[in-house]
């Protein structure tokens, strides 16, 4: 059932109707945010007096501030197409979405190891996995619950990020963010399966290509074998080896995946292409990934940025772009402005993991020079979405 009380619908304030609605336009607005200060701190400039560890605190925010809200907003909506039951409105939403601002503004200001800023950071996710969990359960659609343990992993990944952060264990904490960039990554992997060849065929008007069940298992099985591994293996050279295997085998068999996907017929179709390629830049970063584990002349976080600013900058911008007007009532259909978005936020990844391979006496320009593309790719976002997730759907319906 949906709410059908027009009148309780026009009470909530319409940043509050949905989910997408708070944490896109708040995920966007901090990605831009925080990126500005991450860019300051690489010029020299002390815009974060309570940060201990400058490096920590930007993996951090990007993976389980910025990319978690995102993950947060596409579920607490989604849900309510899965099950047929109202998704979480008004105060309650209001309430996580707070819990995920706070963490974020008073990190800088009071340090990475305040015990505040961690319960806070602690709490919210795990209130989303609940709202979501209640509605799965009440109607018994088992295929979805998977969400559930897989917020409660990242959960337990945040925590141990902050006890890296506490024991100053910077290896640790290095294992937990590559960890949590690999479950991000197995998640767009699951989601865009479901979605990407669905738009495509839609909008192109031609047959959804047929699943291959091997091929389906094999890839999203070597990514979240890949994600267990990264995190639970012993660093010797023997188990970065068959890590390697699995990161080949996640790059090879998900390129076969994509090849599927008729890409090919998208070139014209921005909110298409922009899925096609961030989908790209997951084989792609697990291929930089084995080279890391094998030693081919590639650091690990060189690696993880073809996945952070590859294909979650690239995915997660094309994502909010097309589910927030299609839940806001609009036609499917982007200006000039937002495809210059989807090419900076291309130019964004290349820079920062592509750039410093080829030319590593340029890579703190690269740094930079992404971090820019970045911050212009989720203000454009930011302006031009603003209006579309703070007013009413354009259609009068509840949402």
């Amino acid at each position: 059932m949906q709410i059908l009380d027009a009148q309780k619908e026009n009470k909530i304030w319409p940043l509050f109707r949905l989910g997408f609605r708070a944490f896109f336009l708040g995920g966007a607005l901090f990605a831009c945010l925080a990126m500005v200060l991450w860019l300051l701190t690489l010029s020299g400039t002390k815009v974060l007096p309570g940060i201990a560890n400058p490096i920590w605190w930007h993996a951090h925010e990007m993976i389980f501030g910025f990319g978690l809200a995102i993950v947060a907003g596409f579920v607490l909506t989604a849900i309510q197409n899965w099950t047929g039951i109202p998704g979480v409105r008004g105060w309650p939403l209001a309430l996580v979405a707070g819990l995920w601002l706070l963490p974020r503004l008073l990190m800088p200001l009071r340090g990475e190891t305040n015990i505040l800023v961690m319960v806070l950071d602690l709490f919210w996710l795990p209130l989303v996995a609940g709202m979501l969990a209640r509605p799965i359960i009440q109607i018994k659609q088992w295929r979805n619950l998977f969400f559930v343990p897989l917020l409660s992993f990242l959960t337990l990944l945040n925590a141990l990020s902050y006890y890296a952060a506490l024991s100053h264990d910077w290896l640790l904490a290095e294992r937990v963010f590559i960890t949590a960039v690999l479950a991000l990554s197995a998640l767009i992997a699951v989601m865009g399966g479901r979605v990407i060849p669905f738009f495509t065929s839609r909008a192109t008007a031609t047959d959804k290509p047929r699943p291959l069940p091997w091929l389906e298992q094999l890839s999203l099985g070597s990514l979240w074998l890949a994600t267990l591994g990264w995190l639970l293996l012993p660093r010797t050279g023997l188990f970065d080896g068959l890590l390697a295997l699995v990161l080949l085998t996640a790059a090879f068999s998900n390129l076969a995946r994509l090849a599927r996907w008729n890409s090919k017929l998208t070139l014209n179709i921005p909110l298409l292409w922009i899925l096609h390629l961030g989908y790209l830049f997951i084989p792609l970063g697990m291929l930089a990934l084995a080279a890391a584990l094998l030693q081919l002349g590639i650091t690990v976080s060189l690696a993880s940025h073809w996945l952070t600013a590859g294909a979650l900058g690239a995915v997660i911008l094309g994502m909010i772009a097309r589910v927030s007007l299609g839940h806001s009532g609009r036609t499917l259909e982007i200006g000039k402005p937002m495809v210059m978005a989807f090419a900076l936020i291309i130019l964004s990844a290349l820079l920062r993991s592509l750039l410093p391979m080829l030319a590593p006496g340029l890579t703190m320009m690269a740094y930079h020079g992404s971090a820019l593309a970045w911050t212009l790719a989720f203000g454009v976002f930011s302006w031009l979405y603003s209006p579309v997730l703070t007013q009413p759907r354009a259609d009068g319906r509840p949402g």
